[in-house]
């Protein structure tokens, strides 16, 4: 019942919001994949990667690790409708694929609901969101780095293994993030230095932040405090993957709506990694 309740809610909440929706899609059709696009082609061009002089405002401009861009450069060769209708099928089929992910189930479809606003949102840019969200969804230590180097934060899901002692996990984490780092340097060495150049608050930019941020530098600094404390603190507990989920979603210093579409993670626990066990009592 509470889930039947929670998705009626969340269609209720939809249907409210279609017309911000439409106006959304009309404005800005897959505007974040074109940011994707214009960076690849960038580097097929053999131009730098990173526009330091560009708006960081700009829909165009490209704050991400490279390596992002540089799965986009095959794509770049193609014409950008061409592109433009494969991305958003590939949006549309990992939308399903995380769906079986989570299993179909009340809970699943209250969250669907629920986060419906930043999913379509999602679909609507073309962001790579999407993406992010099915990694991890998968849960597993590849692609909890593989989501960590699509977009920085993600990362911090790893924050699960750490609370629950699960130092094999946590290594396979580090293995796999230095696979990528490495990867990204060997196929764009100048993207990957000047990619540690943009680490800084200035690439918030004015938007809608949803984020503490917003208010502060310091609010937000305590924020992502309390999140990674609390993650730690529950990783042992049957909360502990969505507590992890929910810091990795909820820290970036520009948090838009669409973010918030990677809690869909938090439905779904891991495969990965015994639990702690607890100390047996001794024998009186």
């Amino acid at each position: 019942m509470t889930g039947a309740v929670s998705a009626g809610l969340g269609l209720a909440l939809l249907a409210a919001l279609l017309e911000p929706l439409l106006r959304l899609a009309m404005e800005h059709p897959q505007s974040d994949m074109s940011a994707y696009y214009e960076a690849a082609d960038r580097l097929n061009h053999g131009q730098p990667l990173y526009q330091v002089t560009m708006d960081v405002n700009n829909y165009a401009f490209y704050r991400y690790p490279p390596l992002l861009a540089i799965a986009f450069r095959p794509f770049a060769l193609l014409p950008m409708p061409v592109i433009s209708t494969t991305w958003a099928i590939a949006n549309t089929c990992l939308i399903l694929l995380t769906v079986r992910r989570l299993g179909i189930r009340p809970r699943t479809a209250a969250a669907l609901a629920l986060l419906s606003f930043p999913i379509v949102w999602s679909l609507i840019l073309g962001q790579a969101q999407v993406l992010v969200t099915w990694l991890l969804a998968v849960g597993s230590p590849w692609s909890v780095a593989l989501a960590g180097q699509l977009k920085l934060f993600p990362g911090l899901g790893a924050l699960y293994w750490i609370g629950r002692r699960d130092w094999k996990s946590l290594r396979s984490f580090l293995a796999w993030t230095i696979a990528f780092v490495l990867l990204q340097f060997v196929l764009e060495p100048n993207g990957s230095v000047a990619f540690l150049g943009t680490l800084n608050l200035r690439q918030v930019g004015t938007i809608d932040n949803l984020s503490p941020y917003g208010i502060s530098p310091i609010a937000w600094a305590g924020f992502v405090i309390l999140l990674t404390g609390l993650a730690l603190r529950l990783a042992p507990t049957r909360l502990g993957w969505a507590a992890a989920m929910v810091a990795a979603t909820l820290s970036t210093p520009r948090l838009i709506s669409y973010w918030l579409m990677s809690l869909l993670a938090a439905f779904r626990q891991p495969e990965s990694g015994p639990r702690p066990r607890a100390k047996k009592a001794g024998l009186s």
